[in-house]
């Protein structure tokens, strides 16, 4: 598998079998991902990482790191629950993965709702992820204060709202931006991708979003040279997995009992006909 490095590349993927032989690798190599995640989303995001063949680890010991995150695949931090306890932890677990050249994810949860979780997350751009998944108004908050711009966020911003915040935030961090919506939107400064695949009720999934997330850190960890291929790969086998749940759900909790099945039982077919993404002019 090579490595797509031009702009004008991009349309070029065959984006359906690349997403399919991602999954394919993580049911085969069942990488270690360590998440350090919010005290909501520690089912899920476990739930969701075996459902694809992963292996979960909720390690989050300051004491513990320096034995375990060495050892990791991928690393994903998610700032949901963000205390001042677990804040170095984070920092030195997301050190740690640089050190030993792991890639990792941060999810900034709510980024621009208070000083503290903004400033947090600040500096964990600055450790330098692979890849920074968040919503449309947490992209926008972080680009806008990554430029030095106090501008306030209006927390109703769509992914397509997003665009121009991701391709900033990708280019000053040097990290793949993800934002997710009903288009989830990639980039990594230059060439810009979307993924159309999920359905709405997923807004009514608790740690849905926080599940993604850590689900990019397993399509990363089994080749981190594809971060920008991975991630949309997962954000579009996720969201087939959701419309299949969806067929079978009637509501939120079924949908989540599905989404963990569907994502379990899904078979090539499947991600070669449902998975839509396309390079976003």
């Amino acid at each position: 598998m090579e490595e797509v490095t031009s702009e004008g590349e991009a349309e070029a993927i065959e984006w359906a079998p690349l997403a399919w032989s991602l999954l394919s690798r993580v049911r085969q190599q069942s990488p270690l991902i360590q998440c350090i995640t919010n005290f909501v989303s520690m089912d899920l995001v476990a739930n969701v990482l075996l459902s694809a063949g992963a292996s979960p680890a909720m390690i989050h010991s300051l004491e513990e790191l320096p034995d375990f995150t060495p050892n990791v695949d991928a690393l994903c931090l998610n700032v949901g629950t963000l205390s001042s306890d677990w804040l170095p932890a984070m920092k030195a677990a997301a050190c740690l993965a640089g050190q030993f050249g792991k890639p990792w994810i941060l999810d900034p949860v709510a980024a621009g709702a208070t000083a503290f979780r903004l400033k947090a997350c600040l500096e964990l751009v600055d450790l330098k992820p692979t890849v920074i998944r968040g919503n449309g108004s947490e992209i926008i908050a972080l680009s806008n204060a990554s430029m030095g711009t106090a501008k306030g966020v209006d927390s109703s911003h769509n992914s397509m709202d997003a665009v121009d915040a991701a391709k900033s935030l990708a280019l000053l961090s040097g990290s793949v931006v993800a934002v997710t919506g009903a288009v989830d939107v990639i980039t990594d400064g230059n060439r810009v991708i979307g993924a159309a695949n999920g359905v709405p009720l997923l807004q009514k999934i608790t740690a849905s979003g926080c599940s993604v997330s850590a689900l990019i850190a397993a399509f990363v960890a089994v080749d981190p040279k594809l971060a920008f291929e991975a991630t949309a790969s997962a954000l579009s086998v996720f969201g087939v997995a959701a419309e299949m749940g969806m067929e079978m759900a009637k509501g939120p909790a079924l949908l989540r009992v599905h989404l963990i099945d569907c994502l379990y039982n899904i078979d090539e077919t499947s991600v070669l006909s449902r998975s839509k993404i396309t390079s976003i002019k």
